[in-house]
């Protein structure tokens, strides 16, 4: 039962950790712009390989 004092405060801590970084994210604007996500997900632009690099 001496583990449970020590993991039900990490668990604790954890859990406002990520809260806290959930809230800070939607102030920052991090999920503002679903339609350009979109976008950018399904655009061809960066899908290009790699240039063919010359022997010497």
């Amino acid at each position: 039962m001496n583990v449970l004092a020590f993991l039900i405060p990490v668990s604790v801590t954890l859990g406002l950790l990520g809260l806290t970084a959930f809230v800070w994210s939607l102030r920052a604007g991090q999920y503002e712009d679903p339609d350009g996500d979109q976008a950018r997900a399904l655009s061809d632009l960066h899908d290009e390989a790699p240039a063919p690099q010359a022997h010497r």
